[in-house]
């Protein structure tokens, strides 16, 4: 097998924006950068920049292997799943668990790690 290189993207002392390994794309945990929005403005600037990375990754949403979404409060499920299924595309639905934690800066109310294909 030949040599498998792995890619990583906005590299920084502690963690990778993104890393690509055997048509792999593996993102970090992505924030809003706008913390003041409520949770739908939250989820659509997590989703928007999910789109940008995986659009550098030559991959896109239709791709998506599996999601993992962070809620600091499980009471915004209903609204996050309502940005959420406007965002994804019917038919390429990815496997996706939702749990409620505590996330690092309490302003934060939603991260979102996924992995897709390119």
């Amino acid at each position: 097998m030949g040599n498998k290189i792995i890619q990583r993207f906005d590299v920084g002392a502690r963690m990778s924006e993104m890393s690509i390994y055997n048509s792999i794309v593996h993102l970090a945990g992505q924030v809003a950068g706008d913390a003041s929005a409520d949770i739908s403005g939250q989820t659509r600037q997590v989703l928007a920049a999910i789109d940008a990375l995986l659009e550098r990754a030559g991959s896109d949403k239709t791709k998506i292997l599996m999601a993992q979404i962070y809620l600091s409060d499980v009471r915004d499920f209903a609204a996050m799943n309502a940005v959420w299924d406007s965002w994804v595309v019917a038919g390429h639905t990815p496997p996706r668990a939702t749990v409620q934690a505590p996330l690092a800066k309490p302003e934060w109310r939603i991260e979102i790690v996924v992995t897709a294909a390119v």
